[in-house]
């Protein structure tokens, strides 16, 4: 597996210099494009459009069509994984995804059990697909959703608003919890590396609900578990680094405790500060965001300044990979979509040539060591 002609993501993410800030947005291949709602009706649901590594590589690429990104990331659900253990997942109309038998007895979650990846085919045939369509232009980034977020829809059975169910079996039985932890664990870490020997050249983990957590129940139920697949998943293929990337939607006051995972880099929401997220874990861990998506809903004007400002925030160092803080809404304007990605670039590179690597821009543990001491 060779690197991309465009590596900047890669080099990136693995703290490497870069001429300018790569960028691509979480849910890019979606629903705010008129070509994926065209796709999605002749797949006939949400379910055979993941399924079908044709439609899923067509939805994929499209963005790339768009957009000047700096990756694609895999088409994909992250619902798949609890989908190959037998629950039944179906998307109801107006109530988004559900499973037929959430776990909601202690007989059901001692059956549980680690799935075969065959499976899960059609996704690794979808990351073969992508790889070959892309060639060799930009990397392709694999995913899977936390052990915890995927036990959060697991055992509700589908969204929630306080997971009461969770913490109800959380606080009486966690037992039962860290069997479904660790056998989602153990999956992920099957599911990753498999995406990565088909072709994916970067790999995330979506903690979407870990934020929900106390901390002490991050660190025990959700943060041990990503410690194992950081420890699971395999690095590197032909020589090449693959770099992993953990994001807890909420999780900004563990950051510290992320980058001691050993990941490559950490996403972040909107809700903390660059350079101050910066500053805390210096040059150990890339970072990846953190722009508001809300902000596409605004003017051009008003989406140019604040990426402008979410670049400054960081900084001209390298380690930095630009996205939103969550999924891209689907009402975001294409146009505004188009001015976030030029900006992204043309500023970054500006930055670049104004404070140039090796002078003032030098790697933050050198003169953030005080600040880390206190």
């Amino acid at each position: 597996m060779s690197r991309p002609t465009n590596d900047t993501l890669l080099r990136a993410l693995l703290r490497e210099p870069t001429d300018y800030t790569p960028v691509w947005l979480m849910r890019q291949a979606g629903r705010y494009l008129p070509e994926y709602r065209e796709t999605r009706a002749r797949a006939g649901s949400f379910l055979d459009l993941c399924k079908n590594p044709g439609f899923a590589t067509e939805v994929t690429l499209q963005p790339l069509a768009r957009f000047p990104l700096d990756a694609a990331i895999l088409f994909s659900d992250i619902l798949t994984v609890p989908d190959a253990m037998g629950l039944g997942l179906y998307f109801a109309d107006g109530e988004g995804p559900r499973f037929e038998r959430p776990l909601r007895t202690e007989a059901a979650i001692r059956e549980l059990s680690v799935p075969g990846m065959e499976s899960l085919q059609y996704v690794f045939d979808g990351v073969s697909e992508i790889s070959k369509a892309l060639k060799g232009s930009v990397p392709l980034i694999g995913f899977s959703g936390s052990p915890f977020t995927l036990a959060c829809y697991m055992i509700e059975g589908g969204g929630s608003d306080d997971f009461r169910n969770v913490k109800a079996l959380m606080y009486s039985r966690p037992d039962l919890l860290h069997r479904i932890l660790d056998i989602n664990a153990q999956t992920v870490v099957k599911y990753l590396n498999a995406q990565i020997e088909r072709g994916a050249q970067a790999v995330m983990v979506f903690d979407t609900w870990g934020g929900a957590l106390s901390t002490h129940a991050y660190r025990e139920f959700s943060l041990r578990y990503m410690q194992q697949i950081v420890d699971g998943v395999t690095r590197t293929r032909d020589g090449e680094m693959v770099p992993l990337v953990l994001f807890t939607k909420g999780g900004g006051q563990w950051l510290e405790d992320i980058a001691q995972t050993g990941c490559d880099a950490a996403g972040l929401d909107w809700a903390t500060d660059l350079g101050v997220a910066r500053a805390r874990v210096g040059h150990r861990i890339g970072l990846q965001g953190n722009i508001d998506p809300g902000v596409l809903m605004g003017s051009p004007q008003g989406v140019e300044a604040e990426v402008k400002r979410v670049l400054e925030d960081f900084g001209p160092h390298y380690g930095h990979v630009f996205n939103l803080g969550h999924g891209i809404s689907q009402h975001a304007p294409h146009d505004n979509v188009r001015v976030l990605v030029s900006t992204v670039h043309e500023h970054s590179r500006r930055m670049r040539a104004e404070q140039p690597f090796g002078e003032s821009a030098a790697p933050v543990e050198d003169w953030v060591s005080p600040i880390i001491q206190l």
